[in-house]
């Protein structure tokens, strides 16, 4: 297998990770992988007390807390930002592999 890699400005070789899984028992919501992915990979999502994911656009419908998902993983460009600055180490990354 090929493992698919980049080169940085500078010519080095640069072997992307991409977004593979967030852990939600361990996101505690607090939004930071979000603002630092310009790709529009994740979006915030509530889940209500018995941990099940909630619509959210109905204000008679409560939520316990939000937590981050993968919304767009073909936006993903395998810079790991949102692994950099996520507090609790939710995200799994992966290098993709080229069969």
């Amino acid at each position: 297998m090929t493992t698919f890699t980049g080169l940085t400005f500078g010519g080095k070789v640069w072997t992307p990770k991409f977004l593979q899984a967030i852990d939600i028992a361990r996101c505690i919501g607090c939004g930071r992988c979000l603002k630092s992915c310009g790709q529009g990979v994740m979006a915030l999502r509530p889940l209500n007390e018995d941990g099940e994911f909630v619509d959210g656009d109905d204000e008679d419908e409560e939520f316990e807390r939000k937590v981050m998902t993968i919304a767009n993983v073909e936006n993903c460009i395998g810079c790991e930002a949102c692994a950099r600055v996520c507090p609790k180490n939710c995200q799994t990354h992966a290098i993709l592999a080229i069969a």
